[in-house]
């Protein structure tokens, strides 16, 4: 351990003194030759032939790798969940759905961390399925309501949401309502379960002293201890051990879902968490959906530069060196087998690389086969504005990087399709 620490260390000098003004690649003809990870090939050279073997042997393995190389090892909860509702209004939406605050308190010894709950429901006298989420910049952005508070917590400055000096303000409300249309996931039958993400954990270097990493302070880091993107994801899944207590919802089709650095917090809870149903990612990248080796757009490295701290320590040993690594982002995908997976892209966007998230995506599909499943039914990036489904759904829309009401349309018809 000790000699990886130092190699670890040499690293992130040598990053220190390398870094500078980055220039993106977004010309195909200048990607790497690469070749992806085996799959379905055990580490041991055993080839992976029916979904048992993946279920009980291939599956951890990866899970395994991906921990201890990229994400870091997240810890198994062992303390305690209350929740106490803020606010509840039953008569929604002129008594069509119900909207709630609930805090929910982890406590884990002296330690404890507050997170807050923005819940829609319909009024359907029914358990019903749900799309559950970490957004960007406080509950109050998703409600034009000012009965919904504020976050407190640290936030990211944003002078068009209002946040200023690392604080949210009554100028964000409402503002993100069309990244989240909760009436009309309400209206086609979902629940939606949404959270300030920084509640969970700040989203700034602050040596892990904050946030749910707080609640383990006392445990010694290691160079594959979990980081950020690991926190935001095992708050998804206490956020699930709340739900599956809740009379409102069907617990078996929970939906979680990500943008951006949220939606490799979303395919990280997927991956780790199998009580998610359906995962979806929205515009996610490197370090989510789009393939590693291809280095187009946002890599490897670039993220090591800029946000170290989203990830493992171990994670530094492949800056620049991506055809280094022991799996690439498809085997993430694969994680999710045989549940329902959909990755969309921006057409715009090309930092998060579209065509290496949707060629991730056929990568993964032999695992949804050993199911008797179809994955990606497509082999050739779609056309815009034309989505693809199969258990894995992809479309590439028109525009840049967001989380727009197309996108929703498009989740709303997939989980139609599967719930």
């Amino acid at each position: 351990m000790k000699t990886i620490f130092t190699l670890i260390y040499f690293v992130g000098i040598s990053i220190q003194v390398l870094a500078q003004d980055f220039e993106p690649n977004y010309e195909e003809d200048k990607i790497p030759e690469y070749q992806l990870p085996d799959l379905l090939r055990m580490e041991n050279g055993h080839l992976i032939t029916n979904k048992r073997q993946w279920s009980n042997r291939r599956r951890a393995e990866l899970v395994e790798i991906f921990e201890n190389e990229i994400y870091g090892k997240s810890p198994v909860w062992d303390g305690q969940i209350s929740s106490k509702v803020i606010l509840e209004n039953k008569d929604y939406l002129n008594g069509e759905a119900t909207r709630k605050v609930v805090k929910l308190t982890l406590k884990r010894g002296e330690k404890s961390l507050d997170f807050n709950l923005l819940v829609f429901y319909p009024n359907s006298g029914k358990q019903v399925p749900a799309f559950l989420g970490l957004n960007f910049y406080g509950n109050h952005t998703i409600s034009s309501d000012e009965q919904v508070a504020v976050p407190d917590a640290w936030i990211r400055n944003n002078e068009k949401i209002g946040s200023f000096n690392n604080k949210a303000s009554e100028k964000g409300r409402g503002q993100r309502i069309a990244n989240w249309p909760y009436e009309e996931i309400l209206t086609r039958g979902y629940g939606l379960v949404t959270m300030y993400y920084g509640e969970i954990d700040p989203d700034y270097e602050d040596g892990f002293k904050d946030g749910v990493h707080a609640l383990y302070s006392e445990r010694k880091r290691e160079p594959n201890s979990w980081a950020s993107i690991a926190g935001w994801a095992w708050g998804l899944s206490r956020v699930m051990d709340f739900l599956e207590g809740e009379d409102w919802i069907d617990n078996k089709k929970v939906a979680v879902l990500g943008h951006s650095r949220l939606g490799k917090a979303a395919l990280w809870a997927g991956a780790t968490d199998e009580r998610f149903a359906m995962v979806i990612s929205n515009n996610s990248g490197c370090g989510g959906a789009a393939l590693s080796r291809r280095a187009y757009g946002e890599t490897v490295g670039r993220m090591i530069e800029v946000i170290p701290y989203w990830f493992s320590d171990s994670f530094k040993v492949y800056y620049k060196r991506e055809n280094d690594l022991p799996v690439d982002q498809h085997q993430l995908l694969a994680l999710m087998a045989p549940r329902p997976l959909y990755v969309a892209s921006g057409a715009e966007d090309k930092w998060a690389d579209p065509k290496g998230e949707f060629l991730s995506c056929v990568a993964a599909s032999p695992v949804y086969k050993l199911f008797g499943k179809v994955g990606m039914p497509a082999t050739v990036l779609p056309p815009l504005d034309q989505p693809v489904m199969g258990t894995i759904g992809y479309h590439i829309r028109s525009g840049g990087h967001g989380l727009l009401p197309y996108d929703w349309q498009q989740y709303l018809d997939f989980a139609d399709m599967h719930f």
